[in-house]
């Protein structure tokens, strides 16, 4: 029994592994322009502005304006950016690292 729940157990991990991993990007031929916008002012001092970027909704991508937000301590923020591959343009969200 207790082989039966190991095996079932390291199946189920394995599995997610697999499908987490399958989480594709979204191509467009063109890489889109990014809109002109205007960056307001801090609403507090020492905030941080994460610019903005893309997102993939309803079969095209859309622009998401930036925000500001905490700096995270530790840590720094890489800014988004599109990548070319033999299927087009895709988008790599921004993150803290």
């Amino acid at each position: 029994m207790k082989t039966i729940e190991k095996f079932g157990f390291v199946a189920a991990i394995a599995g997610s592994l697999f499908l987490s991993s399958c989480a594709s990007d979204y191509y467009v031929a063109d890489q889109p322009v990014e809109p002109v916008y205007v960056r307001p002012a801090p609403p507090y001092a020492g905030a941080y502005w994460v610019p903005g970027e893309w997102a993939y909704r309803r079969n095209r991508y859309v622009y998401v304006n930036g925000y500001y937000t905490r700096p995270h301590p530790n840590r720094v923020y890489v800014q988004g950016s599109w990548y070319r591959s033999n299927r087009g343009y895709a988008w790599r969200r921004g993150h803290w690292r």
